[in-house]
């Protein structure tokens, strides 16, 4: 019934099982760079699920229309609880997750705590969104990527495991990396530069070649909170 994203050594670290009604929308995203390597190397293990094979419908069915009359579709509860209860009785997820529009934003901050986990699943919804009971009884926490709607939750899906996985140790080749990256201090990162130290006319600020680290570091700091000052206040808020 379901599919492991790419083939695995015996995994000793997080399981990540995604259910979808679409799940071909997630194979690519989930099957390159750093997701890859990091389940060829045993650090995550991703599953998909197609909602679909627990459908009781002969035509595959998982939608029907919403009690009051609106309009669209939603998605039914019996194929989802039957997926949910399959999985949950093979083993104990930390966080049953729930891709929806009007829940709170994703963030660093969730990353970070998410990547501690051992297992996660994500709900991708759909169409018009789930039937209510699933959340109600399902669901154990609801997470946004933004204040606007998508046609499904596969990509939030995507976006969500990338910012998680590549947080888990040995999944980025310098552990370090992550680590300095923009929100993990509620501020924005400072620009980078590579080689050639001038192109066109446009220099490295001298700072960067100096060689003194101590004096790097201030720059970047100094840096970062202006360009966190300038585009994202809000973070100096929290």
């Amino acid at each position: 019934m379901d599919g492991v994203i790419h083939p695995v050594p015996m995994c000793q670290g997080m399981r990540i099982d995604i259910l979808s009604v679409v799940p071909e929308l997630l194979v690519s995203p989930l099957n390159h760079s750093i997701i890859r390597r990091a389940q060829d190397k045993g650090i995550v293990e991703i599953h998909i699920h197609n909602i679909r094979d627990w459908s009781k419908d002969k035509f595959r069915k998982v939608d029907d229309y919403p009690f009051g009359g609106e309009a669209g579709l939603v998605m039914m509860i019996q194929p989802v609880f039957d997926c949910i209860r399959e999985l949950t009785a093979q083993r104990h997820y930390d966080e049953v997750i729930y891709t929806a529009p009007d829940a709170p934003v994703f963030n660093q901050k969730m990353a970070n705590e998410l990547s501690l986990k051992e297992n996660i699943m994500i709900l991708c919804g759909h169409y018009k969104g789930i039937d209510q009971r699933i959340r109600d009884y399902l669901v154990t926490r609801e997470i946004s990527v933004g204040d606007y709607v998508l046609t499904g939750g596969e990509l939030p899906a995507c976006i969500m495991t990338d910012a998680i996985v590549r947080l888990i140790p040995g999944a980025m080749n310098d552990e370090t990396s992550a680590l300095s990256d923009s929100f993990q201090d509620n501020l924005l990162a400072p620009p980078v530069y590579t080689r050639p130290a001038e192109f066109n006319g446009w220099k490295v600020p001298d700072i960067l070649l100096s060689g003194n680290h101590a004096k790097i570091r201030e720059w970047q700091e100094k840096i970062a909170y202006e360009r966190t000052k300038a585009l994202r206040p809000d973070l100096l808020e929290e």
